[in-house]
């Protein structure tokens, strides 16, 4: 059991050493952890002992088992080709002390033992992680106590994909049926100062852990709208099991469905009439304090544009001046957002985000999933991000037919609500986050070798451009004329 569930996490270039006494089960656990990990149950798996290395094919990489009980000096590794060997794949070594100061110092060490006290089929393990695997090792510890707290030990783990975050996710199925999710999302490593003696991620107010998560989670469900149940978490290491709203979206075939998406409009016209609290508590002890959409994170989002969609998509030179104008140009445009009406701004509030939950009714039918860098920030943020999604296409028509719905429903619960004014903060927020998302798809690309957000890039033009062209960003739209003219083009 213990090898089936290091499988779950290990991969190549990982080193596992197997420690023990004769007799302790170091090649009955080796065999176990690499039939799990080549999926054949009945894989022969004999003892390396004399041949001193076995090689055998996972699904994506080679596994190195190797016992080097009979090596004398390390030096005869060499005569192995065990660099060679083991480059780029899973290995497995044991009595890893044989061949001291050859082996790297990142390891998994698994140390077997009997227990007298015991049966003579019972064995102790002790696992230590050295370097980076003491990270992982506490992860993969967490995961299995969550795992144990929420009834889903014996669920079967399956890979799910991910998003455009570090965090993962797997569907957890217990034999009987019965689904959950498995979020893994470990704290987040803070980047370099860029501005103020602080990072990006503190200036744009990102989550830096998981208790966000679990705040903005329960002020939701306290509210009656559908975020998942947490059915167990650790708060320290960042992992949680979910529950499960299954794989119903509001789009299909790449299209949107207009019921799906006036229903979702009808949420944020609900959450938007409800006067919310802004501080949350996450748990009997600890209080999570909701940051403000202040200009400072508004306008550190959109530079992502200057620097990393300007150098690498646009091919553009951007002078000190031209950047100093960009950012001054925003400032100034994001005056009066933020001083408009605040309110919980979900900020990923998108169709990868939204899953359509037809047993429920109204808008609990409409099922929250990322919301973890919620901040209070203007009513028009999340209607923008839904209507001018960047990743689906949604009809001029469709969006304008939306927002009258939208603005109906507003006035039904509201009558001093002011159309007007949130018209302009839509487009002031509607071009601020095509800008900014137009910088973080460059990035995933450039740094983080993720080219397919690169398909979104004319979409997201598209919508600048339509932006732009509100009187009241006539000044930005000049400085996009002049330094950034294709965006403008592409966007016509």
């Amino acid at each position: 059991m213990l090898a089936i569930e290091l499988a779950h996490w290990l991969r190549p270039g990982d080193l596992v050493t197997l420690s023990g006494e004769l007799g302790a089960g170091k090649t009955a656990f080796a065999r176990a952890l690499i039939r799990s990990l080549t999926g054949d149950a009945d894989l022969e798996v004999p003892s390396p002992t004399f041949t001193l290395m076995q090689i055998y094919d996972a699904t994506d990489f080679p596994i190195v088992h190797a016992d080097f009980y009979r090596i004398r000096a390390p030096s005869e590794l060499d005569e192995l080709g065990w660099d060679e060997a083991s480059e780029g794949a899973l290995v497995l070594v044991e009595w890893p002390e044989r061949a001291a100061g050859r082996l790297e110092a990142d390891r998994l060490d698994v140390r077997l033992a009997l227990d007298p006290a015991q049966d003579a089929g019972f064995r102790t393990a002790t696992l230590t992680g050295t370097g980076r695997f003491a990270s992982r090792l506490d992860i993969a510890r967490a995961i299995h106590n969550v795992l144990a707290q929420s009834g889903f030990a014996d669920a079967e783990r399956q890979f799910m994909q991910g998003d455009a975050s570090t965090r993962a996710y797997e569907k957890l199925v217990k034999p009987d049926g019965t689904t959950a999710v498995l979020m893994i999302a470990p704290p987040r490593a803070d980047g370099p100062p860029i501005r103020f003696g602080k990072s990006y991620g503190t200036l744009a107010h990102l989550a830096e852990n998981i208790r966000p998560y679990v705040a903005i989670d329960k002020g939701l469900r306290a509210e009656g709208f559908s975020a998942p149940e947490i059915y167990a978490a650790d708060l320290d290491v960042g992992i949680a099991v979910i529950e499960d709203f299954g794989n119903a979206g509001v789009t299909e075939a790449g299209a949107i469905i207009p019921e799906r998406y006036a229903e979702s409009v009808a949420l944020l016209a609900r959450l938007h009439h409800l006067s919310l609290p802004d501080t949350l508590p996450i748990d009997e002890e600890n209080t999570y304090r909701i940051p403000p959409y202040d200009v400072d994170a508004l306008s550190i989002e959109t530079e992502l544009l200057v620097d990393w969609y300007a150098p690498h998509v646009a091919k553009a030179s951007l002078t000190s001046g031209a950047k100093a104008s960009f950012v001054n140009l925003w400032r100034h445009a994001l005056r009066e957002v933020v001083s408009g009406p605040q309110t919980w701004t979900l900020r990923d509030f998108h169709s990868p985000n939204i899953l359509w939950l037809a047993e429920r009714q109204g808008s609990a039918r409409v099922g929250l999933i990322d919301f973890q860098d919620c901040v209070l920030g203007h009513p028009a943020y999340d209607v923008v991000s839904l209507l001018q999604d960047a990743r689906v296409d949604v009809p001029p028509e469709v969006e304008l037919k939306l927002l009258g719905h939208y603005a109906q429903l507003r006035r039904i619960a509201d009558a001093t609500f002011d159309m007007a004014a949130f018209a302009r903060a839509y487009a002031v927020l509607g071009a601020q986050r095509a800008t900014k998302i137009l910088g973080i798809f460059a990035r995933l690309d450039k740094r983080d070798h993720k080219p397919q957000y690169l398909v979104h890039l004319p979409r997201i033009e598209e919508n600048l451009a339509k932006d732009l062209a509100h009187p009241l960003l006539s000044g930005l739209k000049g400085w996009y004329e002049t330094h950034l003219p294709q965006i403008l083009k592409r966007g016509a």
